[in-house]
């Protein structure tokens, strides 16, 4: 899987089409130095969606949906991502507390247009549908909605690095990841713990 926004920092995508989550966050301007925000103009955040709904068909087996994108559809696009992104890095602050930690999040002012289907395996899907950036929203939140049911949506965060918010699915064994690279967020955040215990001691 090449998922377009995930690939710029290297990263081995979520499952299925919690991809698409990760790859929508990683739409933003991040990492050090920061990569430009995909987002950022219509024809680049149509070239993001095309690319993303290829890959999303080919995470889920389903017909690729063809997205359409007009400015004022952009500009809900972003503030959702904003809202989710808010919402991950609001579950990593408070992992592994209470009810609901898997999820991605509390009270998401979001809906989207889904069908059930009963496909000729006997297997019943939720099939998400709807037109423009609504369609998006709706190819998110069902793969976010199967992510919580597999307990898989937990595992995908947000770098604890303040400057870099590159959204990275948890593969350790104990979901105690926390940073997308530890070579060069971990390392530099540990650099600066260290100088600052140090300058504490010489003081």
């Amino acid at each position: 899987m090449t998922w377009p926004a995930t690939a710029r920092y290297r990263l081995e995508p979520a499952p299925g089409g919690l991809g698409l989550v990760q790859d929508l966050l990683n739409t933003v301007a991040a990492g050090t130095p920061p990569h430009p925000d995909l987002l950022d103009g219509l024809a680049e955040a149509r070239t993001w969606a095309h690319e993303a709904a290829s890959e999303w068909a080919a995470a889920t087996g389903l017909p690729a949906p063809h997205i359409t994108l007009d400015a004022k559809g952009l500009r809900e696009l972003r503030t959702f991502r904003e809202t989710l992104g808010k919402l991950v890095a609001r579950r990593r602050q408070g992992q592994g507390r209470g009810e609901g930690a898997g999820a991605l999040g509390p009270g998401v002012a979001y809906s989207g247009e889904a069908a059930l289907r009963l496909g000729e395996d006997g297997v019943v899907r939720l099939e998400p549908c709807g037109t423009g950036w609504g369609h998006l929203v709706a190819l998110a939140l069902a793969a976010a909605y199967d992510g919580q049911r597999a307990d898989t949506a937990r595992r995908l965060k947000t770098c604890r690095n303040p400057l870099c918010r590159v959204a990275f699915y948890d593969r350790s064994r104990n979901n105690s990841g926390v940073w997308h690279d530890v070579k060069t967020c971990g390392n530099a955040a540990n650099l600066r713990a260290f100088r600052a215990r140090r300058r504490e001691q010489e003081t």
